[in-house]
């Protein structure tokens, strides 16, 4: 139900939007006119469509990049379109952005400071992905850009029915469903793990504490770190596991209001410190498993589906590291 009601909502808004563009014309001419842009980070122009496929699913995103024609492009693609934001990390975001980004804002104000920031967060993603495409294209997959040669197309007037079924069906309830699916082993594991006790404590207590010194060395806790990796599968279940640990609950929760979660969130320590840093590990963190199996699938290759996994996660604990290091040390 968790998985339905956080992913719904802006699926049915990203999907029909973006397949209404593509059945207009409009999207091969995005293409073209970034081409300059990304070709000064040794990538391809057509990235930028994959990119934006990437909001809606990563998944769907790496699957998009088969329009790139340069093995050597469509691969820095692939592994780089894990750091645009999909509807699974949205959630996360959004409620991060509620209640810690808008909070100093005045009522007029909040909620213009959180969609500013989900925006920033957003941009953060497109800037991290050109530079990380820069640095493998000048290192471990070095190349000329290729020539981006394109006959744009006319606009057309679209079909409104094709693009309301190819978006609700083809891609809405597909992604969806195979959100549920994945996500139902994921929700049975944190049933066992908050019910299973050893020694007076659940198998989430003693995990959390486990991987605690290493979440408090990015700005985090070990329940948070816990929860992502509980939710491989399906980032959706992200929020819901934070809350069940804390709350020392045998099954996810969702709080009954903002004002609750923030609460029991403050109760465990959380800062706006916190709040921005999971921000970041959210958007710059391994993708799900479903997206880690596409890129096999994409690539044939086991190696670049583990790059694909270990180097986001390795760009979000050093950048993460550094920042709460720099923020220590100056005392905030």
């Amino acid at each position: 139900a968790w998985v339905v009601s956080v992913m719904l909502p802006p699926m049915a808004i990203f999907f029909p939007i973006f397949t209404l563009l593509e059945d207009l014309g409009y999207l091969p001419r995005v293409a073209f006119n970034m081409d300059r842009l990304f070709r000064a980070a040794g990538a391809h122009g057509k990235q930028a469509l994959t990119m934006g496929m990437g909001l809606g699913c990563n998944a769907a995103g790496v699957i998009a990049c088969r329009v790139i024609d340069s093995p050597r492009e469509r691969l820095i693609a692939i592994l780089t379109n894990n750091f645009m934001p999909c509807n699974g990390r949205w959630p996360t975001l959004i409620l991060l952005a509620t209640l810690f980004i808008a909070a100093p804002f005045p009522p007029a104000l909040a909620a213009v400071a959180a969609a500013g920031s989900l925006v920033l967060v957003v941009f953060l993603g497109a800037v991290v992905t050109l530079v990380v495409s820069a640095v493998l294209s000048r290192t471990t997959l070095k190349g000329e850009a290729s020539s981006f040669t394109l006959e744009l197309p006319p606009y057309r007037r679209p079909n409104l029915l094709q693009v309301l079924y190819t978006s609700l069906i083809d891609r809405t309830l597909f992604v969806l469903w195979r959100a549920v699916v994945i996500a139902a082993p994921a929700g049975g594991l944190i049933w066992l793990m908050g019910n299973l006790q050893v020694a007076g404590r659940s198998l989430t207590a003693w995990a959390a504490g486990w991987l605690n010194p290493v979440g408090q060395m990015i700005g985090l806790d070990g329940v948070i770190l816990l929860a992502y990796i509980i939710a491989l599968p399906a980032n959706e279940i992200v929020v819901p596991t934070i809350l069940m640990a804390y709350a020392n609950a045998g099954m996810m929760i969702e709080g009954d209001n903002l004002e609750q979660v923030r609460q029991l969130l403050g109760q465990n320590g959380w800062t706006l410190m916190t709040a921005i840093s999971l921000m970041l590990f959210s958007l710059l963190h391994n993708p799900c498993s479903t997206t880690i199996w596409t890129i096999y699938k994409e690539t044939g290759s086991k190696k670049w589906a583990a790059v694909s996994a270990l180097m986001p996660l390795g760009i979000a604990f050093a950048l993460l590291f550094v920042l709460n290091l720099v923020v220590r040390l100056l005392g905030a």
